[in-house]
């Protein structure tokens, strides 16, 4: 039986999936994209009675990364973000704040690298660089639990979009089809936006692959 449990919350003006990495042995969770109501998601966390370690930011669009600095303040955790997409967080108009009237500039306290495998909350967590939607662009693979976190690269039937700065529709389609097809087709993909999907579903059903 698998010791992770997965909330969704939906944030922000376009419908960001927001996810808590709950391990129930041990109470401790993972905060994957907080893009928006920080407050709110503070308030979750303490409702589930449960000890925040690490947020992990798929990538640097202010859809996934405004509510990351308040919380991890909060909560006095870190801020995790692929080694490329430094650039992205800190530049408003590559991280697209633009496109609600602000200017925000973002970060992360540790940039992490492809195959790298973090040891958090009790889980074994993989990297993996899927650029495309941006450049610095991951998925976060949970191997043991059958599980991956792929933001904006792999959406249930679809693929992110790539007509903002740094994006590229070749790079995007060689992520999907190198780095998330090649995972075990039970795996449950957990995106950035939208419904849940499986690795086996998007095999059959995704035009991108």
């Amino acid at each position: 039986m698998s010791k992770l449990k997965v909330n969704q919350y939906v944030v922000g003006p376009v419908q960001t999936n927001c996810y808590f990495a709950i391990n129930d042995e041990t109470k401790e969770l993972v905060v994957i994209d907080p893009g928006a109501s920080p407050k709110q998601l503070a308030e979750r966390i303490r409702q589930e009675g449960c000890k925040p370690v690490a947020i992990l930011l798929t990538h640097g669009h202010f859809d996934h990364a405004t509510g990351a600095e308040e919380l991890a303040k909060e909560f006095d955790i870190k801020i995790y973000a692929y080694e490329t997409e430094k650039e992205t967080l800190e530049d408003e108009n590559l991280n697209s704040s633009w496109m609600i009237g602000e200017k925000n500039t973002f970060h992360a306290d540790r940039f992490v690298k492809d195959e790298q495998e973090l040891q958090l909350a009790g889980f074994a967590i993989r990297v993996l660089f899927t650029p495309g939607h941006t450049k610095g662009g991951c998925c976060y693979y949970f191997p043991y639990e059958d599980v991956v976190f792929s933001g904006d690269t792999l959406f249930c039937t679809s693929v992110g979009r790539t007509d903002l700065p740094g994006g590229s529709m070749s790079d995007l389609v060689r992520s999907v089809k190198e780095k998330l097809m090649t995972l075990p087709e039970r795996t449950t993909v957990y995106p950035g936006h939208g419904d849940v999907t499986t690795i086996e579903n998007e095999r059959m059903y995704n035009p991108y692959v």
